[in-house]
């Protein structure tokens, strides 16, 4: 178990360091890269900043959650909860998210407006119907009679899912902001820096919740909250 909860860990470090790798080479001012207007010639921006430490504040929040699981999984009462079948599916929305966020701060930078909304507009959708199969998932456990407060494994699965899916509520807070200033067609320099930390954001979401859907479902380290049998 604890070689299980390292290895996650580590994963989890892994991955959001090669996100702030791929933010520091992503420079806003390097504009003469790609054609961007001379204002963007700028330090870094004060934004950028807050969300790195804004991540670094969740993480460490997650992490508190997860060494709390792993503790309490090593109790002889545990009782694993069956599998919901639309976690797969949840998953694969998020990942579309992601891609489509990645893809709209691609062409954010190229300054291809009609693009960037597009981009906004899938990643939200996909991201919405994250959070919708998230409920449904929830409306299947409670159904089958697996509340909160019935087993420690199912307190543990409605607590870790609820604080990610807060997150991804506030991410598309954040969304939203961008998708009004990219109709508005506004600043591209601004559209820019917004869409690139919402990119930077669905990444991270994308990375918590790997770790997430492997204590989830994947029992090769031995803390898996669900069993094997499918719900």
């Amino acid at each position: 178990m604890t070689i299980g909860l390292v290895v996650l860990t580590l994963m989890m470090a892994a991955i959001v360091w090669w996100l702030f790798r791929q933010t520091i080479n992503v420079q806003p001012w390097q504009a003469q890269v790609v054609d961007l207007p001379a204002q963007e010639a700028l330090a870094r921006p004060p934004a950028r900043t807050a969300l790195w430490v804004f991540l670094g504040v969740a993480t460490s929040l997650f992490v508190l959650f997860v060494s709390a699981y792993a503790m309490r999984l090593g109790l002889a009462d545990w009782s694993p909860l069956p599998r919901p079948r639309l976690l797969v599916l949840n998953t694969a929305l998020l990942v579309g998210a992601s891609l489509a966020m990645q893809w709209t701060a691609h062409a954010a930078r190229r300054q291809r407006g009609e693009d960037v909304r597009r981009g906004l507009l899938a990643s939200g959708f996909l991201t919405v119907n994250f959070l919708l199969g998230q409920l449904a998932v929830w409306k299947q456990l409670d159904d089958a009679g697996f509340f909160v407060a019935s087993s420690a494994a199912a307190s543990f699965f409605y607590v870790l899912t609820a604080v990610h899916g807060l997150h991804v509520l506030g991410g598309l807070v954040a969304w939203l902001r961008a998708l009004l200033r990219a109709w508005r067609d506004s600043d591209a320099a601004a559209i820019r820096l917004g869409v690139e930390l919402c990119a930077t954001y669905w990444h991270y979401l994308l990375a918590v919740w790997v770790v997430l859907y492997a204590l989830l479902v994947f029992d090769t380290f031995g803390m898996a909250i669900c069993s094997a049998a499918p719900l």
